[in-house]
């Protein structure tokens, strides 16, 4: 018989004589004793005694254990093995995983310990650094924390930060403040502020220049740190700067009025004798029989306006000489051009200079102050004229004129018909101590050059047509002239 692939026999089983092959699944064989028929696994036996069937059911037990029992056998050895191990070693798995969480315990201890390092050193560098003011502040108004530096430069101690009685928008200005919330969204949204200049109110009440720049902590922190520089310094620097320079400014109308002296003798010197005349023809009409009240009359008139006139060459005179510091008012350019003109008239008339005016109508106004204005025009006035002074040849002109400039702002332009700008001096003329003149300072036109700078305006040179000089400079507006 085929069973599994295998022929199995056996002596005890003689009586059964099957005839053919049978197999366990879906075979079919005869014997002697009856007919043996299976489907599957099991199989069924028709017409056979019941020992036949129960021999052959043993058979086909003994056949399927023969291929089962080896792999029982396998897991068992496994699983018995398994549990050797553990009742071997009860406390293996448990050491196990305490040596896990040990290593976890050890990596998250060294990670904080870093954290923690790194906390110091951006606290040293943040609060307990010098070099520069340093506070942390809370987005409300609390200052939580600040360097010595910035404490120095406020005029408060650490128990002021400790007691919570520093507040930033306390230390800021109310001018300033307004500004300053404006800034807290931006703060917020971006992360950071570009660094800007402001002033903070000292413990003492004075104020303190700074140059301070923001940034918060993270994003959307209610909490950021200042870097405040003190501008004290350089301030007072720049004052002292903007004093020199005043100071310098001042000589230059001193030596352009000494060299102005003579035509401002006669500029006085012509009202005075009109003056002068006009009373010795009004005693005349005075005197007549009968007394000639209409000419008398027309000759004091004519008095009171060369009084005037005398009074205004005085004033403008006084304007350029006196020391006083600047002001910014808002002015007609064309009335302080007209005032330069008259004061050098005379020293034109001298050098056989003519002067003409084509000032333009309806200018806007500017913001300047007048005098320094002025020395601008007069020194670019005077250097046209002693250009002019030395040609030989042709007309000496000089030409001032007004208009609007592209910028929007006022344009001034003085022309002459001198030699002109060498090559080699159009871009030095501003410099300081630079001079093409046999005794001139080199400083004239590098004060005017810093004058138009400080009124936020531009001066510069360019040849003129069909020869001389051309300089020009702009003026930013004030308001519109009505």
């Amino acid at each position: 018989m085929r069973c599994f692939g295998s022929n199995v026999s056996n002596s005890k089983f003689q009586k059964i004589s099957i005839q053919g092959r049978a197999s366990a699944f879906g075979t079919s064989a005869k014997s002697g004793l009856g007919t043996f028929t299976g489907h599957g696994p099991i199989a069924t036996l028709a017409g056979t005694n019941i020992v036949a069937k129960i021999h052959y059911l043993q058979l086909y037990i003994a056949v399927v254990l023969l291929s089962v029992l080896p792999l029982a056998a396998l897991a068992s050895r496994e699983a018995r093995g398994a549990a050797a191990d553990l009742y071997r070693n009860p406390g293996k798995k448990v050491k196990e995983r305490t040596r896990q969480l040990q290593a976890e315990n050890e990596a998250r201890r060294q990670t904080e310990a870093a954290l923690r390092q790194r906390e110091s050193r951006i606290r040293r560098l943040l609060v307990e650094a010098n070099i520069i003011g340093i506070f942390i502040f809370d987005l409300e108004g609390p200052i939580v924390e600040a360097n010595d530096a910035f404490l120095q430069m406020m005029g408060y101690d650490r128990e002021d930060v400790v007691a919570g009685r520093l507040q930033w928008t306390e230390l800021t200005p109310p001018e300033w403040l307004d500004r300053d919330l404006q800034y807290l969204p931006q703060l917020k949204m971006t992360g950071s502020l570009q660094p800007f200049e402001k002033e903070y109110l000292r413990k003492d009440g004075n104020r303190v220049p700074v140059l301070i720049g923001l940034a918060s902590f993270e994003d959307g922190s209610n909490q950021g740190v200042a870097f405040v520089l003190d501008l004290s310094k350089r301030k007072q620097v720049e004052a002292e700067a903007r004093e020199m320079q005043m100071e310098l400014a001042h000589a230059n109308r001193l030596a352009t009025m000494r060299q102005l002296s003579a035509s401002i003798a006669h500029e006085v010197s012509q009202p005075i004798g009109a003056v002068v005349t006009n009373a010795q023809a009004a005693l005349r009409f005075l005197e007549g029989q009968p007394p000639a009240l209409e000419e008398a009359r027309q000759a004091l008139t004519d008095i009171v306006n060369d009084g005037v006139r005398a009074a205004q060459v005085i004033n403008r005179v006084r304007a350029q000489i006196k020391k006083a510091p600047p002001r910014r008012d808002e002015l007609e350019i064309n009335g302080a051009i007209r005032e330069v003109v008259e004061l050098t008239r005379g020293e034109a008339v001298k050098n056989g200079v003519s002067v003409r005016t084509e000032l333009a109508d309806s200018l806007p106004l500017t913001n300047g102050d007048r005098v320094q204005l002025q020395q601008v025009v007069l020194n670019l006035i005077i250097n046209s004229i002693e250009a002019m002074s030395g040609v030989s040849e042709g007309t000496r002109d000089l030409l001032i004129s007004t208009g609007k400039a592209k910028s929007g702002g006022v344009l001034v332009v003085v022309r002459d018909s001198g030699p002109g700008i060498a090559p080699a001096s159009a871009n030095r003329l501003f410099d300081s101590f630079y001079t093409t003149k046999r005794d001139g300072l080199g400083m004239g036109l590098s004060i005017c050059h810093s004058i138009i700078e400080a009124h936020q305006g531009q001066l510069w040179a360019t040849a003129n047509t069909p020869r001389g000089a051309r300089f020009q400079f702009t003026l930013p507006t004030g308001q519109s002239k009505d």
